[in-house]
């Protein structure tokens, strides 16, 4: 199970990853993950990453390609792969079909923006513990106190509502553009060209994992 997650910040793609990470037994791979461990590593290209980042630079898509295809060659991908936040713009899409790099299955958890920002500018944080609540969905027994503690409740900067907004534009720019892209290779034909599966994140989190494992056979 080869495959690639795509879904705006506060879609609950991480949620799902876990799920099917789970179900799958397969690794879910990040280019931060797969970088840090490339620099710690020493290795060649893993060296030349992190001179680029040194000074300041965006690390080059033929870097993170054969970063990919290394890792990807390793013991634990043996039954496949999860891509979560990766690939993030159409050449590094275009640059992994020209190496090689096989996807089984294309998923989307789509939700509203209106719907991310209600989500994640209402979520609250009791910092000491790491409890969650939101103002709306699971609000505390007491406007901005933690129910165990009674101590202050705080918003991350993170969840701002002007930052979350922020996070949702960069999203449609440069990533948005992934959907269409992979909705046309699974509509062109080609039989090399992933499956594309879009899910309702809208629905409560097990509706969403029943119908994703669903989509992928399981």
């Amino acid at each position: 199970m080869r495959l690639i997650l795509l879904g705006a910040p506060g879609a609950g793609k991480g949620t799902q990853a876990n799920y099917i990470r789970e179900q799958f037994g397969i690794p879910q791979i990040s280019t931060g993950d797969m970088l840090r461990a490339a620099v710690k590593a020493g290795t060649p290209l893993g060296l030349e990453a992190k001179a680029i980042m040194d000074a300041g630079g965006l690390v080059r898509d033929d870097i993170i390609i054969g970063l990919v295809k290394e890792r990807i060659a390793q013991d634990d991908c043996a039954n496949g792969f999860l891509f979560d936040g990766f690939p993030r713009t159409i050449p590094q899409a275009e640059a992994m079909i020209a190496a090689g790099v096989d996807i089984d299955y294309v998923v989307e958890i789509d939700v509203p923006d209106a719907a991310i920002v209600e989500r994640m500018a209402g979520r609250r944080v009791h910092v000491a513990s790491g409890r969650t609540y939101h103002i709306t969905f699971n609000p505390p027994k007491v406007a901005g106190k933690d129910d165990e503690t009674g101590e202050d409740l705080i918003q991350r900067d993170d969840d701002h509502e002007e930052t979350v907004k922020k996070r949702l534009a960069v999203y449609h720019e440069q990533t948005e553009v992934l959907v269409g892209f992979y909705g046309e290779r699974a509509a062109s034909g080609d039989a090399k060209a992933p499956k594309y599966v879009k899910i309702d994140g809208t629905q409560p989190v097990d509706v969403v994992r029943g119908n994703v494992l669903k989509a992928l056979g399981a």
